[in-house]
């Protein structure tokens, strides 16, 4: 039955790529786009890689298709027609798709657990966890304790990119800065009765599911980054229903900057603290007088710097592009 839901799931796959590819329309390809990210989402969730299914379903489906409309009201919303360059594209995608199918020949059956990846470092992880950290998600044990460098340096990507996208839309201004201006249209979708009605019930259940996901990482699917994204979309639903400017009462400008960067510094303070405490740079066992307790502190501290740091930024980005045009 699940191998008959995906198989269903992947051809719905392939049919909306098919349907964002040949439309012109762009407002109907940036919503073809979210229902893509969706049916991934739930292909993720029956192949049990829940973690990476709420952050495509918070981010994919949720964020970046409300960045994309914010994107899209800069420019018009017909595709323009380009060149054609005849049958060179068609051939290289062609030869690229026979290649990778002619790839699965060889790869493993899917679960086998005599597969190559499950006998590299996987079962030291599994191994491992119950006796270093004790705790039930190995995921999380494996990106915020075994691997807390990628997981900080991934961190500082997010902190990065949030950086350069209020870089690139303040291009051109008189001081670099985007200044929101008080607009009396600005209302969002509060003379809808339905949105309003609907969003102002669902917003607490997103936030407390938000933050379910970000203090219960450590015992089921979750973590900073799908609860930074989950939040950050609770916040930019309001402000759809609200109003940029009343969004931006409850949570400022300055405040999100100093999210942006306190999620990242909390990160690293932990691990300094590691190391004032006698251990290495990012070794929770050192925190506390037992390990293991001190493995669940540090987790818990660097797992909440990360969403502070994704909420901050994905936040920014959102406003920085609702401001685009309202320049001082």
């Amino acid at each position: 039955m699940v191998v008959l839901f995906g198989v269903f799931l992947l051809t719905l796959l392939v049919i909306t790529a098919l349907g964002i590819v040949n439309t012109r329309d762009l407002f109907a390809s940036v919503m073809l786009s979210g229902l893509f990210s969706l049916q991934m989402a739930a292909i993720f969730f029956i192949l049990d890689a829940a973690d990476v299914a709420l952050t495509e379903a918070a981010v994919g489906a949720g964020v970046a298709t409300v960045l994309l409309l914010g994107a899209l009201a800069l420019t018009s919303n017909e595709e323009r027609q380009g060149r054609r360059h005849g049958w060179l594209p068609i051939a290289v995608v062609s030869a690229t798709v026979l290649m990778i199918v002619y790839a699965t020949f060889d790869k493993p059956r899917l679960g086998d657990p005599q597969a190559p990846v499950h006998q590299h470092v996987a079962p030291w992880y599994l191994s491992e966890t119950p006796e270093r950290i004790d705790i039930p998600n190995v995921v999380t044990a494996i990106l915020a304790s075994f691997r807390g460098y990628d997981t900080l340096g991934e961190l500082f990507v997010i902190f990065t990119v949030g950086i350069g996208v209020l870089f690139v839309l303040a291009n051109g201004t008189a001081d670099g800065r985007l200044a929101l201006l008080p607009s009396t249209d600005a209302q969002g979708l509060r003379h809808h009765l339905a949105p309003r009605v609907v969003g102002r019930l669902v917003l607490p259940f997103i936030v407390l599911f938000g933050l379910y996901v970000q203090f219960h990482g450590e015992y089921g699917p979750g973590g900073g980054f799908q609860a930074g994204a989950l939040v950050s979309a609770a916040f930019i639903l309001y402000a759809l229903l609200e109003g940029e400017q009343t969004a931006l009462r409850a949570v400022s400008l300055p405040v999100l900057a100093a999210m942006t960067s306190a999620g990242a510094l909390l990160f690293v303070a932990v691990g300094l603290a590691a190391m004032m405490f006698g251990g290495n740079f990012l070794d929770y066992s050192v925190l506390l007088d037992d390990p293991i307790a001190g493995q669940h502190l540090g987790i818990l501290l660097v797992e909440l710097g990360v969403g502070i740091t994704v909420t901050g930024v994905l936040l920014t980005v959102f406003h920085t592009f609702a401001a685009r045009g309202h320049v001082r």
